[in-house]
């Protein structure tokens, strides 16, 4: 549908991030005419604008050309782009499709297999762990998407990659109606987003988007964990595999209530569960399809949390193909697991100074999200929470906190917020000032044998660009003396 557009009009392209930059690339490539727009007139704006320019895009930095908008035949937007955005009230009140850049690099990458991953949490390190899993099987892949690649710029290669690990978000599955995964992974549903989002159902609908095309030779990778995910993928074509950390959760007697362990569904059936990942006979070992192969010691990785990462990552790819399944294959990915070294700003540690452990998990950005990094520690932790406000109330890490926390730093816009809902439950500070001085007390208040987590559960715009220049601040600080 998309390349039928191309010859029949102008293709406006709203924001130029990244992934606005690569797809106004793709589609002038394309021969089709591209106009591209972004409210902002920053530096990385204008330099981009001057980029496009040179290739004959047209661009408006700092303004959206709302009447040529919606005279356009397709609007490619941004996923940082709000839908109530006014270039995209525009569009759609002219009735002209909106697409997201992942839609139209399908649209030429038609050789490329792609394993689709999302969820609340963990699809950056699940998807990061498909491509490294992937290539330890000798196959050309990469990841993209959601995970910092734009799949366009993945389109645009000469050769394109055999593989893709796809992370993509709910912002970006509400806008590609085309994608059929030869695997799809959904990590988990938690509540996100409920700043963009009118209710929660909203957010769940976008991510169940993923099974939008669903056939029944569809192959499901899903968490057994989840009740949430069970309800909403039990009666989808084709066939779910399923991994747990919990033996009980899927039906499996004798092995309840073993941490770090995964479940095992019943046997195949169109439209059900089939063998998955499963207990083996001794405490921190799994089975994968059939076959006993990773113990805890495999996984490089802080947390129960990760070993689902691993488990589910682990399906994906043993699914994707029979060749992947096979004894010889199943050791690689072993070995590919063993090599892993987990992902920045998802539980790094950065520093030990003093006997204090720093670790950054600014990807943390949502509550669900914080919750989880809690559940992982394993010393008295001073946490640093705070930054805009997403939604969600905070009280839900009440009893994370109550095991872990020496103390709470709230900071950021959402401070008052965060002391509102946990003071008076646990030793809690508020810092009104810069993140320096956040990071002054967190050092003052940490004991030798302590951790101090930065797992922010808001998202960085009050202070930073982006979580990646939040992480690294937190980096740069945590190993200044």
């Amino acid at each position: 549908m998309i390349r039928e557009l191309l010859g029949r009009g102008e293709v406006a392209v709203i924001g130029l991030g990244r992934s606005g930059q690569a797809v106004s690339r793709l589609l002038a490539r394309a021969g089709a005419r591209v106009y591209a727009s972004d409210g902002s007139r920053d530096a990385a704006v204008l330099a981009a604008a001057d980029s496009l320019k040179a290739i004959g895009v047209a661009v408006s930095a700092g303004a959206h050309d709302l009447q040529r908008i919606a005279r356009a035949v397709l609007v490619v937007v941004s996923p940082g782009v709000s839908p109530k955005a006014p270039p995209l009230t525009a569009a759609r009140a002219s009735g002209v499709p909106i697409v997201s850049e992942i839609e139209v690099a399908l649209n030429f990458l038609p050789t490329t297999r792609c394993i689709a991953v999302t969820g609340t949490n963990g699809k950056t390190t699940v998807t990061a762990l498909i491509d490294q899993l992937l290539r330890s099987l000798g196959v050309d892949a990469v990841a993209a998407g959601n995970i910092g690649t734009p799949l366009s710029e993945v389109a645009l290669r000469e050769v394109p990659p055999a593989w893709v690990a796809l992370e993509i978000s709910s912002f970006q599955l509400h806008d590609t109606p085309s994608l059929a995964p030869v695997v799809g992974v959904l990590t988990n549903l938690a509540p996100d987003h409920l700043d963009r989002y009118d209710t929660l159902d909203d957010y769940y609908a976008d991510k169940m988007r993923l099974f939008a095309r669903a056939t029944p030779a569809s192959r499901w990778v899903v968490n057994g964990d989840d009740a949430e995910v069970m309800r909403r993928t039990g009666g989808i074509a084709g066939t779910r595999y399923s991994f747990s950390l919990r033996a009980e959760a899927l039906g499996i007697g004798g092995m309840a209530g073993m941490a770090g362990m995964a479940g095992m569904a019943g046997m195949a059936s169109a439209g059900g569960l089939a063998p998955s990942a499963a207990p083996a006979s001794q405490a921190d070992r799994w089975t994968v399809v059939g076959h006993d192969l990773l113990s805890r010691a495999d996984i490089p990785l802080l947390g129960d949390h990760n070993v689902a990462n691993v488990l589910a990552a682990m399906l994906a790819v043993a699914v994707a193909d029979p060749e992947y399944s096979t004894p010889e294959a199943l050791a690689r990915l072993v070995r590919g697991v063993r090599a892993f070294r987990g992902m920045p700003h998802r539980l790094e540690i950065v520093a030990e100074r003093d006997h204090v452990l720093w670790i950054n998990d600014s990807k943390a950005t949502n509550v669900a999200s914080t919750r989880v990094a809690l559940d992982g520690m394993t010393r008295p932790t001073v946490v640093l929470l705070g930054g805009r406000h997403k939604g969600e109330p905070y009280t839900a890490l009440l009893d994370g906190l109550a095991r872990h926390a020496r103390a709470v730093i709230a900071y950021g816009e959402s401070a008052a917020l965060i002391a509102a809902d946990l003071g008076g439950h646990v030793p809690l500070e508020r810092i009104e000032s810069s993140f320096e001085d956040v990071m002054r007390r967190a050092r003052a208040l940490a004991q030798p044998g302590d951790a101090v987590l930065l797992s922010p559960a808001c998202s960085s715009f009050d202070m930073f660009t982006n979580y990646e220049e939040r992480g690294a601040e937190f980096r740069r600080l945590a190993t200044s003396v």
